[in-house]
């Protein structure tokens, strides 16, 4: 591929899609001067198409995966953060009770924490000390504010009991889990009344956080973290730190339980969860997590126990809210989660393929879907315009077990599949691409099990390309202007930004080359808008069914290869740009205010023009 034609390729293509890109196209044209750099290109180009051959690119060339960089970009953004709020005022101030256990606690590591303390912004707090050390604390006596409260107990019962005993002392209107070994920012206390005074009906309060290693002055690995996500919760504590819950919440829910040692916040948050859903999420970087030998924090395998505790922890919570599962297992890395749902009954799913010619591409979909597991299925072909006689040959080698319907219309991806839902007699629709292929052959069971709840409206799963990159794994709305795959381009087995590719969790929408929902739901919303013939009809019909209050999940345990857009082409002429560019401007209108507000399961820290999930600057 000349040099020319891929600078010029990249500006017809990239120009109606946003300025931020734009600006890169010059640096990119700079970059494929280098010779290999322009082999890597063009041979990424033949493997996964001009458009997903130069995102690889641009991620190889312009994205460096180094430690060095990324903490580079995360100390821009402290340093942008810097300023805090000095004397704050509010209508309400209520008392916040610190809770904290110790155990041997070094010194030095307690004397930053108490010191964490005094340096907050928001002053009407107190802090509940317990101590069950193997001997007396004697740094203790040189605390001299009568905020801090001091209890030496008799014996060690252990995190949970302790814990509760700190909790006893408590006379704050919510309480704040603080380990004994971190340190909180000095406006950590300030944002959560600030957010309190906002909504003061809120009973459980969570914060995003990072990590540090001797100086807290040297802070990386930040966790700028989702909004309430049930699924993710219950596939990771992503909540952990910074936990502020209304104290008589606590207290209705039996505070902490000693079965549960080790993942004993996990249990907690888990039951909080289930009895509020006036859950807020800060997000700002609240905590500073200290990495030491013994830290969890720094080897999950310092802790097995509380690996084994977690997932106890997952599986009562899902006894608890009647939820079907066959299992919960641990899963790597160590500290995520698998809850594995079972099929109630075995309802009809109703499988919809649109399909113009491409025989070679619809076969292989087929022949893959036929090692399925699950066996109460159909299969609905949506024949479009087809011309080759090698496609009408096809359709008569499989119409003994699948639907052929003629749909004569132009090209329009969802007045075809409308069309199609009008034939299919499933309770279950699943929306199916035709260029895939199935790799779990029990992928149905997956999406099924996840898609019966009463509280899911969609279930997505895990898209390959054929070099085993991802090609979907959720969808953030406002990702690159519009909507995006996030953590695209990555390995397979990579897990991902917090392990969030490897693991169930929710997202605001997930794509139509593999989307499994209710048909009932799907009449419900009147189907995809058949305004959007192209693109972004899935983001939409996924919008549509959250505002019916119902999640949408995603799943990496159904897992199919997508030869993305093989049959239909790219947006690579003028008729298909200024239709894309027309499709653009409707989602914009029609979701104006959602695209303002951000999207609830993608932190607003991080960068909508990298689908790496990194830090914005």
């Amino acid at each position: 591929m000349k040099l020319t034609n891929i600078k010029n390729s990249i500006i017809n293509f990239l120009a109606p899609i946003g300025s931020i890109r734009r600006k890169s196209i010059q640096y990119i044209y700079r970059m494929l001067k280098n010779k290999e750099n322009r082999k890597m290109f063009s041979k990424k180009v033949k493997e996964i198409g001009f458009f997903n051959g130069f995102k690889y690119s641009f991620y190889k060339l312009v994205v460096p995966e180094s430690k060095e960089y990324q903490e580079e970009r995360y100390n821009n953004w402290i340093s942008k953060k810097s300023k805090i709020e000095e004397n704050a005022k509010f209508e309400y101030n209520p008392l916040i009770s610190i809770i904290t256990p110790l155990y041997n606690t070094p010194k030095e590591f307690f004397l930053e924490y108490i010191k964490s303390m005094n340096r907050q912004t928001y002053e009407n707090w107190e802090v509940c000390l317990v101590d069950a050390s193997d001997s007396q604390l004697e740094y203790i006596k040189e605390i001299q504010d009568e905020r801090i409260k001091y209890k030496r107990l008799e014996e060690n019962r252990g995190i949970s009991e302790n814990s509760n005993e700190a909790i006893q002392m408590a006379t704050g209107e919510f309480i704040a889990l603080v380990d004994h070994d971190d340190i909180i920012s000095p406006n950590a206390l300030y944002e959560v009344v600030k957010r309190l005074n906002e909504k003061p009906e809120t009973d459980f309060i969570y914060s995003d956080e990072d990590k540090f290693e001797e100086d807290v002055g040297n802070r990386f690995y930040p966790f700028f973290k989702p909004d309430f996500s049930p699924d993710f919760l219950r596939s990771n504590n992503y909540i952990c730190h910074l936990s502020v819950i209304r104290k008589s919440l606590v207290e209705k829910i039996g505070g902490f339980r000693k079965e549960f040692d080790g993942a004993q916040d996990y249990d907690l948050i888990l039951r909080v969860t289930e009895n509020t859903k006036k859950i807020e999420h800060i997000p700002e970087i609240l905590y500073h997590w200290r990495i030491h030998s013994a830290s969890t924090a720094q080897n999950m395998e310092t802790k097995n126990y509380a690996i084994e505790a977690g997932r106890k922890a997952i599986e009562e919570h899902c006894k608890r809210l009647e939820l079907p599962i066959e299992k919960v297992e641990s899963i790597e890395p160590l500290g995520l989660y698998r809850t594995k749902y079972s099929v109630v009954g075995e309802p009809l799913v109703s499988i919809i393929i649109p399909n113009k010619d491409s025989v070679k591409y619809l076969k292989r979909a087929i022949n893959s879907i036929l090692k399925s597991t699950y066996k109460n299925y159909e299969i609905i072909i949506i024949e479009n315009n087809s011309t080759k006689k090698s496609t009408f040959k096809y359709y008569d080698e499989i119409k003994s077990f699948a639907k052929i319907i003629k749909y004569e219309g132009e090209f329009n991806y969802s007045k075809i599949n409308n069309f199609g839902v009008k034939y299919a007699n499933g309770e279950y629709l699943l929306l199916l691409n035709n260029d895939i292929k199935v790799i779990t052959n029990d992928w149905l069971e997956e999406m099924l099990s996840i898609c019966q709840r009463e509280d899911v409206g969609i279930v997505g799963a895990k898209l390959l390309y054929s070099d085993k990159t991802v090609q979907h794994a959720g969808v953030v709305v406002g990702m690159g202007g519009i909507a995006g795959h996030v953590n695209r381009l990555i390995a397979d087995k990579n897990p991902g930004y917090f392990g969030r590719v490897a693991v169930i969790n929710n997202y605001s929408a997930v794509t139509a080359a593999c989307l499994m929902t209710k048909k009932d739901l799907y009449e419900k919303v009147e189907g995809l808008d058949e305004k959007f013939k192209v693109a972004f009809n899935d983001v939409d019909f996924c919008m549509k069914i959250r505002q019916l209050q119902k999640l949408i999940v995603y799943t990496p345990f159904a897992r199919l290869f997508h030869y993305e857009s093989k049959s239909r082409g790219y947006e690579d002429t003028p008729e298909k740009l200024e239709r894309f560019n027309g499709e653009i401007k409707l989602f914009e209108s029609k979701w104006k205010d959602e695209l303002e507000k951000g999207d609830p399961y993608f932190n607003p820290n991080l960068d909508l023009y990298s689908e790496q999930c990194e830090v914005k600057i």
